[in-house]
């Protein structure tokens, strides 16, 4: 149909940069995907016998819209558990189709046309679009390598203006699998805190940590009021198409959001509900061993790709290495396209996550250590043409 049906607002989203690759990916034969970001294990088996479960004895109905009660009740549990942070199930939570519903209730929720939110950069592709889809305006907050892609407050402070609604982060880090110190978090809360801003902490990859710990945000001093926290099971539990997530924060936040939910998606999947239960119940022993494996995966490919000349720094969250390929010349999305035309190894170019991901590709090691052992390779192989 003809585009001038479609509204404004439609027509300026960009086409997903990661979707654009493996679109052409999808076309090739013999390809290395170090790209998707999706865990390659399937589902933990209890976890799937559970949703098994569910749909043999007749579980297919609705449920309240803001999830299943027990649900709930051990996500707060969960939470409380692992960072002393305090929800009451009744009021304060909404189980979601994953995170990137929660991150649309919120936005939808929060926003007046106009009104700004302040991203942290290189980010999850949606965080731009989704705001723009809510009638807000994006304005994106480069990190850099050298501070090992932490955020300056001083730039933070700067990019504040009367429009200024909210802040976004998301961290452990998609795309360079960066941790926040608690140290720059605490700068973060005192900001928001002196211009009464709402902070939306993604924390989707929050049990996929290396040798660090993980800071939850609205645990910390004063935070508690002013954020929501959105998380979900896709990535810790390997469970990406059960599409079953969260938001949790204030009563008066949620709320909010649980009515935007109740028009546009009534309830989350049931049986995925079921099996999310199932995740948070008795899971715990899975995430750790999937996160051993990535955590091997993690120090084949950083140390790989630094012997290539590729500088990468220490990628302590998530399951990414960025490194950048300013040695080789080349912008991101051509060094991307020339990697995958001539060694069939798939990466998504930096610039597809926003401003500070120029000169910077990604590198899921959510794939078999074999296949990053080929994919080191085969770079190895293109390094000795273009590095």
């Amino acid at each position: 149909m003809d585009k001038r049906y479609l509204s404004k607002r439609a027509i300026s989203l960009k086409p997903s940069g990661i979707r654009k690759f493996f679109d052409i990916v999808a076309t090739m034969d013999d390809v290395i995907s170090l790209g998707i970001g999706e865990p390659d294990f399937v589902t933990p088996q209890p976890i799937l016998d559970r949703g098994i479960r569910a749909l043999q004895d007749g579980e297919t109905h609705y449920t309240s819209n803001s999830g299943r009660l027990d649900l709930r009740q051990a996500l707060a549990a969960h939470l409380q558990r692992l960072y002393d942070v305090s929800y009451d199930p009744a009021s304060e939570m909404v189980i979601t189709v994953g995170v990137s519903e929660a991150l649309y209730l919120a936005l939808t929720a929060l926003l007046n046309p106009g009104e700004e939110v302040i991203i942290t950069t290189p980010c999850f592709v949606s965080y731009q679009a989704e705001v723009s889809l809510a009638g807000g305006v994006p304005v994106e907050l480069p990190t850099f390598m050298e501070d090992n892609f932490q955020l300056r407050s001083e730039a933070l402070e700067a990019a504040i203006t009367p429009r200024t609604k909210a802040i976004l982060i998301g961290y452990p880090n998609n795309p360079t699998g960066a941790v926040a110190s608690r140290e720059t978090l605490l700068e973060v809360a005192r900001i928001a805190e002196q211009h009464d801003l709402i902070v939306l902490s993604d924390e989707i990859y929050d049990q996929l940590v290396y040798g660090v710990q993980h800071v939850c945000f609205p645990a910390l001093p004063g935070m508690w009021e002013r954020t929501i926290l959105l998380g979900g099971f896709s990535k810790n539990y390997a469970m990406t198409g059960w599409r079953i997530g969260y938001a949790v924060g204030p009563a008066g936040l949620i709320q909010g959001l649980l009515r935007v939910h109740q028009y546009t998606i009534m309830s989350a999947p049931t049986i995925a509900q079921f099996a999310a239960l199932e995740a948070l119940t008795n899971g715990s022993e899975h995430v750790s061993e999937m996160r051993d494996e990535y955590d091997r995966r993690r120090r084949l490919i950083v140390s790989g790709l630094n012997q290539l000349g590729l500088s990468t720094f220490e990628p302590y969250g998530a399951f990414y290495a960025f490194p950048s390929i300013a040695v080789t010349g080349m912008d991101d999305e051509t060094f991307s396209q020339k990697l995958l035309d001539e060694e069939r190894v798939a990466v998504v170019p930096g610039s597809a996550f926003g401003s500070g991901g120029d000169g910077f590709v990604r590198c899921s090691y959510a794939t078999d250590y074999e296949k990053i052992e080929e994919a080191l390779v085969r770079l190895e192989n293109f390094m000795k043409r273009y590095g």
